[in-house]
């Protein structure tokens, strides 16, 4: 079994997004700012290391702006050719669950951009370790052109079904925002914060 506890970057976010070719402009734009955006606050990226849509526009918008893209993929899918060989850094895994253990741990707090199961299935387990208090980081959700307001709306219904545990719970789990600049002030913010401690 593979052990990551003590792989957080200092100063790195975690972006979960599309890797789908075929993702709208408006997002893959958003995708590439936020990168541009986190390298210019000195923040480098974490990504699943991939070339297309949403994933390789944060990876080229952060390389643009000099920072440091870190990628995490599985070997399988570097066998299959997608590992994106800009990264600055790459981890590779065995499995897609050490991935997702990778991708959580190695920043300082996640992003979520528009994407599909995979984002989903990602975003959905860093939530479920911050309500269990395992994961104290920030979490952003970055609802684009209203992307997430579905998958909002049915957190507020399981919420109000009394389905979502708020016991010793400090913050909300999640912060909504809609442009990727708010996105990375909260990254930034946070780690600022953790260097005064």
């Amino acid at each position: 079994m593979a052990r990551f506890e003590s792989t957080t970057v200092n100063d790195a976010v975690t972006v979960y997004c599309a890797s789908s070719p075929e993702a709208p402009a408006r997002f893959v734009a958003a995708a590439e700012e936020l990168g541009r955006l986190a390298a210019a606050s000195g923040l480098a990226t974490v990504t699943g290391a991939g070339s297309a849509g949403l994933m390789g526009a944060v990876v080229r918008g952060t390389l643009s702006a000099g920072g440091r893209a870190i990628g995490v993929i599985p070997r399988f899918m570097v066998d299959r050719g997608w590992c994106n060989p800009a990264m600055t850094e790459c981890h590779v895994t065995e499995t897609m669950h050490e991935r997702k253990a990778l991708l959580a741990s190695l920043g300082r707090g996640a992003i979520a951009l528009p994407g599909g199961i995979g984002t989903m299935d990602e975003l959905m387990d860093l939530l479920t370790l911050c309500q269990l208090g395992l994961y104290r980081h920030p979490v952003v959700i970055l609802n684009i052109d209203g992307f997430y307001s579905g998958l909002l709306s049915q957190f507020a219904h399981a919420d109000s079904c009394d389905m979502m545990r708020h016991t010793g719970l400090t913050e909300d789990l999640w912060t909504e925002v809609s442009e990727p600049s708010e996105a990375i002030r909260i990254m930034a913010n946070h780690i600022e914060s953790l260097r005064t401690e």
